[in-house]
């Protein structure tokens, strides 16, 4: 059966996925926004709903001086015996596993695992638990490292091992070991998240090796792909479905214009065989807009998301930068109301900033809301952001001349005001409408007439562009001032719908 890549759009790389029974869980990177660590239930791999997220609870993560694509990296899901775990990196804290009955609800605390490196993994094998990491024992060598563990503690139950050193494609990392049949497995990523990016493979009798490897390396690689619809495909993970077929879930980028990427890296699903007991991933070893696979169910056509200000409780998909501040949002009643903060996008910090991933290239954002300015420099509406320095704001906003509609663009140490016009009262739509190419920005006045009013390009908000940048763009409501001030937004309606190309 034909269907479309990615499976999970937008800002969702390294994903790691389980499966109990008939059903499939997944959880992706999240960095620097919270809550961390997303997680997707499936019933037939293509079809995906975000049921949580497993680090909800503010305090146990502390994200506050993360720095941008910092934070929770790489996590890995598994299931054992009525339990799922997750284990992940957190940037200068450590690697650290939580555990759940249920997915969709409360994550334990974190227990910390004593184990450097990044991109940790877990075995069970028969009553042993395995740690993975890409920690190197020997300094100047990348290496994968293995290690029993006390699942329930995080303590270390005998030596570090060093197992595997790749094939030489540099950085080294995203590390699974599976028990299959008589081998023992290696999964891994190298050549680094960029166009280089691929996924290579070793096997042993032994769990502590040696681990030869598969004389087909790279097992999945776009580093050649003269179309350059998709690129930096790697850092997967290898599971067999509840009908005895094998896949592989992993990381691409589709490029958005050149051979740039707003939305950052996605989650793929492609196919794999099996020859000679070496995995042989589908499609020419390369990630694909259109695959062929078995599976056993169509891919429903993508449907828009809109938040229910009904409920007090935040739905799952909502994100924000670092550690929300208390107090900043209220929500129920059939509004949210957003308190101005004096934190701007380029401090680094957390700015009243309440946002979804972008959910396609091509998708029309959607805000109605009422705010009056009390002070000079009070703003509130909308925001593209990839980084701190890296946003596009379209909002209300108070000058010494009056209140004004204004767009600004931030990259770098680059600054412009692209809009300018004296704002309506009252109740105001905004509207951005993306593609591949560009943001486009328009406004109404409570049930008025749409406005557009200026355009702005998707490459300043690139990924290459940004440089070292993991994340994608996101797109939320915002409100700040340069004072305090008793202003608040007022959202009556916030919705993300995906239009046909």
């Amino acid at each position: 059966m034909q269907y479309k890549n990615p499976i999970i759009k937008g800002f969702h790389p390294d994903p790691s996925i389980c499966r109990v029974g008939e059903d499939y869980y997944l959880v992706t990177s999240s960095f620097e926004y919270f809550p961390g660590i997303p997680v997707f239930h499936s019933k037939d791999l293509v079809n995906w709903t975000q049921i949580g997220n497993c680090a909800a609870r503010a305090e146990e993560f502390p994200l506050e001086q993360v720095k941008d694509s910092g934070g929770i990296w790489a996590p890995t899901i598994r299931w054992n015996q009525g339990t799922f775990y997750v284990t992940a990196t957190l940037e200068q804290y450590g690697n650290f596993i939580v555990s759940a009955q249920d997915p969709a609800g409360e994550w334990s605390s974190p227990v910390w695992v004593p184990v450097g490196g990044i991109d940790p993994s877990l075995l069970f094998d028969g009553d042993r638990v395995y740690y993975c990491t890409n920690q190197s024992l020997h300094p100047g060598r990348e290496e994968i490292t293995l290690e029993e563990i006390d699942v329930r503690t995080g303590r270390l139950l005998g030596a570090q091992k060093t197992i595997w050193s790749g094939v030489g494609g540099g950085f080294l990392e995203a590390p699974h070991v599976y028990h299959i049949g008589d081998w023992y497995y290696l999964l891994a990523a190298e050549g680094g998240t960029n166009f280089n990016h691929m996924i290579t493979v070793a096997r042993s009798r032994s769990v502590d090796g040696s681990y030869e490897s598969c004389p087909g390396n790279p097992v999945l690689t776009n580093l050649h792909d003269a179309s350059r619809q998709v690129q930096c495909s790697g850092h997967g993970d290898l599971f067999q479905d509840h009908m005895g077929n094998w896949w592989l879930v992993h990381l691409a980028t589709r490029i958005s214009r050149r051979t740039m990427s707003h939305l950052g890296r996605e989650t793929f699903l492609t196919p794999v065989t099996w020859e000679e007991d070496w995995p042989v991933v589908g499609n020419n070893r390369k990630a694909s807009l259109i695959c062929e696979g078995p599976l056993w169910a169509e891919q429903e056509a993508e449907k828009s998301w809109q938040a229910d200000f009904s409920n007090r409780k935040w739905e799952p998909e909502w994100i924000f930068l670092r550690r929300p501040a208390e107090g900043a949002y209220e929500r129920g009643e059939g509004s949210l109301k957003l308190h101005p903060s004096t934190v701007t996008f380029e401090a680094a910090k957390s700015p009243v900033f309440a946002a979804v991933r972008q959910c396609d290239f091509v998708c029309e954002t959607e805000a109605v809301f009422d705010f009056e300015p009390r002070r000079e420099g009070d703003e509130a509406g909308l925001a593209v952001v990839l980084a701190s320095d890296f946003h596009y704001r379209f909002g209300k906003k108070r000058t010494q001349e009056g209140n004004f509609l204004v767009v600004e663009k931030t990259a770098e140490d680059f600054r412009q005001t692209a809009f300018c016009a004296p704002a309506p009262e009252g109740e105001l739509r905004l509207c951005i409408r993306a593609d591949k190419e560009f943001f486009t920005f328009c406004y109404a006045s409570g049930e008025g007439e749409i406005h557009q009013v200026c355009k702005a390009s998707t490459r300043f908000l690139s990924c290459e562009l940004a440089g070292k940048c993991f994340t994608g763009t996101v797109i939320g409501l915002y409100a700040m001032s340069e004072v305090t001030t008793d202003a608040v937004m007022e959202v009556k309606e916030f919705k993300m719908t995906p239009q046909p190309e």
